[in-house]
């Protein structure tokens, strides 16, 4: 008696066919919090480049830069200048590009390295001490100057007093003609340092008057 080999692949499992292996369920998805907060911080960090970027190129600045050194007191000529486009700051008040042909011929108060900012500091008309004049310091008391404060141009005499104990002069007291080109405090003696400019010739007088301390110093009239 022979065996019937039943075999699935003849029996008819209806229009649809065949059901299919049973589907996979979906991977699930694993979040990295590490890799989120990195990619923020990393995009806002590409933000805050850009705006840096956009705003460095927006308010860069023409300004003139010393082509070479320029020694103080010298004259400027304008190949010693040149003008470039930076991002500066606006409390070096550098001069601006447009102002290069005002700056040249006028004299370097400063001295101004190679590639240092002009600024309005750095230029004057004319420079201290001019030509034939000297600045000689004289160190006074409260007492020994008017209680108005020194402005820098103010002309001033530098008079001779008697020395303490001694008896004014019968004649009159000798003095300099100066005008003030600044003034400093001695934190050490507490007194009043005034720079005047005096010609030349008189320099060497009034610094050896000023050594002994016996002076005063007279504001003349601001009138111009």
């Amino acid at each position: 008696m022979s065996t019937a080999v039943r075999d699935d692949r003849t029996i008819d499992h209806g229009p649809d066919g065949p059901a299919g292996p049973p589907l996979a369920p979906p991977p699930k998805l694993r979040r990295r919090p590490g890799l989120v907060a990195a990619a923020v911080i990393l995009i806002g960090l590409g933000g805050l480049l850009g705006a840096w970027a956009w705003t460095a190129a927006t308010n860069s600045t023409e300004v003139l830069v010393a082509r070479a050194d320029i020694a103080r007191g010298s004259v400027i000529e304008a190949d010693d200048l040149a003008r470039v486009q930076i991002s500066t700051d606006p409390a070096l008040d550098p001069l601006p590009g447009a102002a290069l042909d005002t700056v040249v011929g006028k004299r370097a108060a400063l001295d101004i390295a190679e590639g240092g900012l002009v600024t309005r500091s750095a230029v004057a008309a004319t420079v201290v001490p001019a030509d034939g004049a000297s600045v000689v310091g004289v160190a006074v008391t409260p007492a020994q100057a008017p209680s108005e404060p020194f402005q820098v141009g103010d002309n001033v005499r530098v008079v001779v007093t008697p020395a303490a104990g001694e008896a004014a002069p019968a004649q009159t007291p000798a003095f300099s003609t100066a005008e003030i080109v600044g003034t400093r405090y001695s934190e050490e003696t507490g007194q009043l340092v005034v720079d005047v400019q005096v010609a030349e010739g008189e320099a060497a007088t009034l610094a050896a008057r000023a050594a002994t301390g016996n002076v005063a110093i007279v504001l003349d009239s601001r009138e111009r």
